[in-house]
């Protein structure tokens, strides 16, 4: 889910919640408890969804080869290889 959907979501969701505040009857201190509550609540979900989401996502080509490489020891490396202390970005 994107920011800008998420956010849309949101304020319709506070909306709702104001709009059921009024027609309950509620003061305007409790309202504000009502949307501070419900804001809240879905920050927190939408933390863990992403936090699901990116725990879920595969490795890519990058994480393998970085691990291939903490895996490939000074000792395991060819006689002729030269390790390189410098490591490229790219």
């Amino acid at each position: 889910m994107s920011l800008p959907k998420f956010v849309i979501g949101m304020v319709f969701a506070l909306a709702i919640v104001v709009a059921w505040s009024y027609v309950d009857g509620a003061t305007f201190t409790t309202t504000v408890l009502r949307v501070i509550g419900c804001a809240v609540l879905i920050q927190i979900g939408y933390f863990l969804l992403v936090y699901v989401m990116i725990a879920r996502s595969a490795p890519t080509s990058a994480d393998r080869a970085r691990d291939a490489e903490r895996s490939l020891g000074a000792d395991k490396a060819a006689e002729g290889e030269k390790l390189s202390a410098r490591r490229s970005v790219h």
